[in-house]
């Protein structure tokens, strides 16, 4: 498989991880400017031109709404990479314990949830970077539902979580001997 790249299709976002993402960086922050400007203060705010707020705004929620688009999984020369967000994680296939990896619901076997965000991205429905799951277990992240959710252990004891479109193909290539 040398200088061999394949690409699995991440599971489409849900409508509820976009307007999350809008409500949080766009609607919240202009109602928290118009509160600032509006309501009175015991201390006098430094005078900030008017243009600066809405345009750091828009960064704001255009630069995080980019970062939700940021999904990727990849098998290549041996390594799986998984970009989420502003985060990527490459590991090599030796290092996966494929005879423990599955698809599973995690609302049946939440053990495997994503329980505390150490170092990620999080919106109803959307979960990218490292958590901790319920089991206590390191993990690393690419969730866009949990429906059927590839479960990859590692041989140091964490995983990796990726919600796929086919998770089966994946995992059906890696288990092949030229992966």
């Amino acid at each position: 498989m040398a200088n061999e790249m394949r690409r699995f299709e991440p599971a489409p976002l849900q409508a509820i991880s976009l307007w999350s993402a809008v409500l949080l960086l766009g609607v919240l922050p202009i109602i928290i400017a118009i509160a600032v400007l509006v309501l009175p203060q015991s201390h006098p705010m430094p005078r900030v031109p008017a243009p600066t707020v809405p345009a750091l705004i828009v960064v704001l929620c255009g630069g995080s709404l980019l970062f939700l688009k940021r999904r990727r999984v990849e098998l290549r020369d041996g390594m799986l990479v998984v970009a989420a967000t502003i985060y990527t994680k490459k590991l090599p296939v030796a290092a996966l314990d494929l005879d423990r990896a599955r698809i599973a619901n995690l609302d049946e076997h939440t053990d495997y949830r994503p329980w505390i965000k150490t170092n990620g991205y999080a919106l109803p429905g959307f979960q990218a970077g490292h958590f901790r799951l319920r089991n206590k277990s390191k993990a690393f992240c690419l969730l866009t539902q949990r429906e059927r959710t590839l479960i990859l252990p590692l041989r140091d004891g964490s995983f990796v979580l990726l919600s796929l479109e086919r998770p089966q193909a994946l995992l059906d290539t890696l288990r092949t001997p030229s992966a």
